[in-house]
């Protein structure tokens, strides 16, 4: 029997290659529902103001198709925690939220939160998703400084930032500095109590070495490497090789 998944497929490219015509496909939910059957632990969406890709209605249309068809399966909202998120968490009720220290504007999550300043809307933010019964992971730079402040906010979780592991696929030198970044940074947040997910630029490729040194992360989010990956091999063949690169298979 092949172990517990790790891997969220982030669907944020699907919607924004659906986006480019007034059409329903690609199907959000569809191949949502490909990687879960494929055996992804779950679906991670990133739903921005100006829904550029993920819109609201993905959102519930997603909670609905794990709790009627996949209901051993998670949806992990991404975002920014502005009022207008947090209606959105609580009406749509995710397995887990991971907030992220987002502008708008910003193409994609490029840093982790600032615990020295930013810890008033996290705050209130966590207290809100606790009442909601919600899972909550905060985004930190590969910093092990960092998971001692979002244990003392009160998250469950950290997602550390793995951009600048994944720049270094042509830098095997620099990579491994990076790598050891990223590995201290959760040792330390095991050492708080807290869970660990990792995400950005991960793949087939980069996770190996990253999960031989990190065996307790729970969760990597994947997106645009998944979907370049599922370009060529296709959906369900990307899952199997995501999780074949994360030793679960």
């Amino acid at each position: 029997m092949s172990a517990v998944s790790r891997l969220s497929v982030n669907v944020n490219a699907i919607a924004m290659l659906r986006n480019r015509r007034d059409l329903p496909w690609p199907s959000v939910t569809g191949l949502a529902a490909i990687a879960m059957e494929a055996g992804a632990k779950g679906i991670t969406v990133h739903p921005r103001p100006d829904e550029r890709h993920i819109r609201k209605t993905d959102v519930f249309e997603l909670a609905e198709l794990i709790e009627d068809r996949f209901p051993n399966k998670e949806l992990c909202l991404e975002g920014y925690p502005s009022p207008d998120f947090l209606k959105l968490v609580e009406e749509a009720r995710p397995e887990q939220v991971l907030f992220v220290p987002d502008d708008p504007e910003q193409t994609t999550s490029d840093h982790g939160w600032d615990f020295s300043s930013d810890t008033g809307a996290l705050e209130t933010a966590i207290a809100a998703a606790k009442e909601w019964a919600i899972t909550v992971s905060l985004f930190c730079d590969p910093d092990a400084a960092a998971p001692e402040h979002a244990a003392r906010l009160g998250a469950e979780r950290i997602e550390i930032y793995t951009g600048p592991y994944g720049a270094c696929y042509d830098d095997p030198a620099l990579a491994a500095k990076e790598l050891e970044k990223v590995v201290s940074t959760g040792e330390a947040a095991t050492a708080c109590g807290l869970g660990v997910n990792a995400g950005h630029d991960l793949t087939v490729d980069n996770i190996p070495a990253l999960i031989a040194k990190a065996p307790f992360i729970r969760e990597m989010s994947i997106g645009h490497g998944f979907t370049a990956d599922a370009l060529i091999h296709g959906f369900a063949e990307s899952v199997r090789r995501f999780r074949n690169s994360m030793g679960e298979l």
